[in-house]
């Protein structure tokens, strides 16, 4: 029995208690913020913050909405900002916890030079509580909880160099928790020639993300649902802010891909495919991918069961007909749903069999049968 059928079970009084208690248990962690929680002093990876402001000896950060205020000793909501002696630090800078060389197009991006690789990175930390997360064991936890590397922003570009890959990808936990880096890395990375690549929730500030807009060459972009609801009770965040930044991506023509997780009882309704779908069309045109991906227990949500793949496939065709040109069906294997289709011959121009290329058919960034120009960094 999933959450919507227990409590459509229940009696008026046990169900609105039964809601109201997963409704607490997120809506509590926004912007929540850890008393006393802050190491006695700085540590070997630990630099003054970038964004923030001083009011007396409190500090509050302005990279993402949560705007954690500080008093010395207190930690941020993402688990690594603190406030030490009045002044903001962050204890995410050089200490990546996973490492990895990834397929581009795993992350997901379907239109971003495909068939390329990315050296990929992460540190503890994210701004988000999601019920369903994928990857808490690090996006939960502070970067003292977690086996980390050592590698500062110049050693990353050269490790990347070394792997020879054509991006660096900024992913796995939430990067806007260790924005430091993040920027650092990116900037290094630019004089090197090597793209960036930002894998997120989205759930930054605009003052944050401006800047950081000027090193970005693509992003994949969570937006997990598509009401203040919903992103509060399953995210303990809200949407406004996510439309924004894909609105300041679009602005500053960064290419993004944009992934909703279908998340049983939360976010699987065609309704919501259909208002995000829209949404994309009518704001930033119909040539950002959709990606519509199946959710498996996770986390918090282990009582849930994975998303049909039949309503896997009905989300496709509604979001397709909400006017976007290209849309996908992950975490299916061997669904067919991932190769790209030209919007006006519907011919295959990229083949893809789960993260390989099998076969690209588009010359110039447009497609080689009809010469239509196909959306995308090529």
């Amino acid at each position: 029995m999933n959450r919507r059928e227990l409590i459509a079970g229940m009696s008026g009084a046990a169900a609105c208690s039964a809601f109201g208690s997963f409704f607490k248990q997120s809506n509590m962690a926004e912007g929540a913020i850890f008393k006393n929680d802050a190491p006695a002093r700085p540590w070997k990876w630990s630099t003054e913050a970038a964004l923030y402001e001083k009011n007396g000896g409190k500090t509050k950060c302005l990279v993402c909405p949560n705007h954690c205020e500080l008093s010395p000793g207190d930690r941020s909501a993402c688990r690594v900002k603190v406030n030490i002696g009045g002044i903001a630090y962050t204890l995410a800078y050089g200490n990546p916890c996973a490492i990895n060389v990834d397929p581009i197009e795993k992350k997901p991006l379907f239109h971003f030079h495909p068939g390329t690789s990315a050296f990929s990175l992460a540190t503890a930390g994210c701004n988000l509580r999601c019920l369903n997360c994928q990857n808490w064991e690090i996006s939960q936890k502070k970067p003292e909880e977690t086996n980390n590397y050592e590698l500062f922003p110049d050693d990353v570009v050269a490790a990347a160099r070394k792997n020879k890959v054509t991006a660096i990808a900024y992913t796995y936990s939430e990067p806007t928790a260790w924005y430091e880096y993040m920027c650092d890395i990116a900037r290094s990375a630019r004089k090197s020639s090597v793209k960036n690549v930002w894998v997120t929730n989205g759930y930054m500030s605009r003052a944050g993300l401006e800047p950081l807009c000027q090193y970005l060459d693509a992003a994949n972009v969570d937006l997990k649902a598509f009401s203040e609801k919903t992103y509060n009770e399953l995210n303990g965040g809200r949407l406004k802010p996510v439309l924004e930044t894909l609105k300041t991506l679009h602005e500053y023509q960064v290419w993004f891909e944009v992934t909703l997780l279908m998340v049983p009882t939360y976010t699987d309704s065609l309704e919501t495919v259909q208002q995000i779908a829209g949404w994309m069309a009518r704001n930033l045109g119909p040539g950002y991918p959709l990606h519509v991906s199946r959710f498996h227990p996770e986390h918090k949500l282990q009582h849930l069961l994975p998303t049909p793949v039949d309503t896997l496939f009905a989300a496709q065709e509604a979001a397709l007909a909400e006017g976007l040109h290209f849309v996908y069906v992950g975490n299916v294997p061997g669904a067919n749903r991932e190769n790209t289709t030209c919007p006006a011959c519907k011919k295959t121009v990229i083949k893809r069999s789960g993260f390989a290329i099998d076969e690209i058919n588009i010359k110039k960034g447009a497609c080689a049968f009809c010469n239509t120009a196909i959306a995308g960094r090529f």
